[in-house]
């Protein structure tokens, strides 16, 4: 890896771990400092992540030997085109979910914030970043922890209560990822995920057993951390009882989970593992399916438009895992452009339903009809283009993404069943968002009175970082000639792991020999 690109790596890692840390130890009573950095920090990491996505288009695989360790002995990072673009996306949604928090003031809920926010940061790009798989775990456990904070920020009994929640079941999820990663190091005696692939794929047929139960394990936890029927509970309460803001970085978390299933599965128990190869597709393709079926009965059943959020997130992961659970390089570019748009458009819904919530008063998130209240005309608009953009409705990049899955999968044998639910949950979806739309914005226009607002603070800017979110979803399908060639080369490397393997163990790998 030349020097400037490693610099790069690294500064993804390290940038927010020193900033995180200088504002908690020095600035956390500071708003206004503590505000610059952060808001600095992911511009830096936008441009960062820009930079590694365009070196990657290229194809090079890239590791960095940290410490100057070779592997497997030693920690790698790893830079391949899917890991290069899942930075660059939690780059984009950390600057657009840090602008609304800063300056709708949610930042103002609590000290600590701003370090929770880079904490969070971290884990994530560490998560996508990491060659090792004990390092994963590490790094999941950074991200939660951070989370946990995050969850509740602002304080409250819903909060509290969904937080207890949220911190017991990844409890057990960490305690599955120990025991899965045990059983792997105790049957291959490494952890490096390129030497693990080399080594699965050799085991000997009395070994293979023990490897299928950990791969099994892990994709448990990965599954839990996905919201994957019937692992999915956690996610709707303690989503819709945090702050807007944290709802919305918290719409990349399942995606750390979607990853680490297409990273394991395509690199460790890929085509080269032989009985093993792609084991844990077969029974995953049912729960997604019945996790997109939930999913959006969910967002149809919901009663406040905050739940309506949640569990669009949970229906869109399904439809993101059934492109996953066939693992062919022509669904699997599908699913990673539908990655960008999901998080997206996950992302903006849950601002859009802030806005209108601290502008209703008393009324809040309910889908009740209240008087007209503040900015209800551009709201409406924004809340609109949100739901076309979860449900998957041209001219947005759901549409497109939703286009390419059914289009991906049509080889494999599921795909009867594949397009029945995606078409059929697309309908429901349609039918939810028009039913809350009629009741908060058309029928509410027909009651007299107006709901006042004395203090409303960032009118202007929250509304311009939903669109802004927005925007980028028309970008998605404006550029989606250049996207989808880059997601569709993404997934040809995926399943072609040797250039993985070679960049990590090979001779022009880095560290000490």
């Amino acid at each position: 890896m030349n020097a400037s690109i490693s610099t790069l790596v690294v500064a993804a890692v390290i940038l927010p771990t020193v900033l995180g840390s200088i504002t908690l130890l020095a600035l956390r009573h500071r708003l206004g400092f503590s505000r610059l950095i952060s808001l600095g920090s992911c511009l830096a990491l936008v441009g960062i992540a820009a930079a590694l996505t365009v070196h990657a288009s290229g194809g090079t695989v890239e590791s960095y030997a940290l410490g100057n360790w070779r592997a497997p002995f030693g920690i790698v990072l790893v830079l391949d085109r899917l890991s290069a673009m899942m930075l660059l996306l939690t780059a984009v949604l950390a600057l657009a979910v840090m602008t609304y928090a800063v300056v709708t003031g949610a930042d103002r809920k609590g000290w600590h914030f701003h370090p929770l926010f880079q904490f969070q940061l971290l884990g994530l790009n560490g998560a996508f970043l990491t060659g090792d798989l004990f390092n994963l775990f590490v790094f999941f456990e950074v991200l939660l922890i951070a989370s946990y904070g995050l969850l509740l920020h602002g304080q409250g009994a819903a909060r509290l209560k969904a937080g207890v929640q949220y911190v017991v079941i990844n409890l057990v999820g960490s305690t599955l990822f120990l025991v899965g990663v045990g059983l792997l190091y105790g049957v291959t005696g490494t952890l490096n995920m390129a030497d693990m692939a080399v080594r699965v794929a050799a085991a000997p047929p009395g070994d293979q057993g023990l490897v299928a139960a950990a791969a099994l394990v892990l994709t448990v936890v990965f599954a839990l951390k996905a919201a994957l029927v019937p692992l999915h509970f956690w996610l709707p309460g303690a989503y819709a009882a945090t702050t807007g803001a944290v709802a919305a970085l918290f719409a990349i978390m399942t995606k750390v989970g979607a990853y680490a299933i297409i990273r394991t599965g395509t690199l460790i128990f890929g085509e080269d593992a032989g009985a093993l190869a792609f084991l844990t597709g077969a029974w995953m393709l049912p729960a997604a399916l019945i996790t997109t079926v939930i999913g959006f009965i969910g967002l149809f059943a919901a009663r406040t438009l905050r739940e309506m959020a949640a569990w669009s997130v949970v229906g869109s992961m399904g439809v993101l895992l059934s492109a996953v659970s066939v693992f062919r390089v022509e669904a699997m570019g599908p699913a990673l452009y539908y990655v960008l748009h999901s998080t997206l458009a996950g992302a903006a819904l849950f601002l859009v339903v802030d806005l209108i919530a601290k502008r209703r008063g008393q009324h809040g998130d309910a889908l009740t009809v209240a008087p007209r209240f503040c900015q209800s005309e551009i709201l409406s608009g924004l809340f609109f283009l949100a739901a076309i953009g979860v449900v998957g409705l041209p001219p947005l990049s759901g549409f497109i993404g939703k286009l390419l899955i059914l289009d991906g999968v049509r080889a494999a044998p599921e795909a009867a069943w594949i397009w029945g639910t995606i078409l059929i949950t697309t309908l429901i979806g349609v039918l939810a968002f028009a039913r809350a739309g009629s009741r908060i914005f058309w029928k509410s226009a027909a009651v007299e009175g107006h709901i006042p607002m004395r203090v409303l603070r960032g009118r202007r800017g929250g509304v311009a970082a939903a669109a802004g979110l927005l925007a980028t979803l028309a970008a998605l399908s404006l550029l989606g000639g250049q996207v989808t060639a880059y997601t569709e080369a993404a997934a040809a490397q995926l399943f072609e792991p040797q250039q993985y393997i070679a960049a990590v163990l090979g001779e022009t790998a880095g560290g000490r020999r």
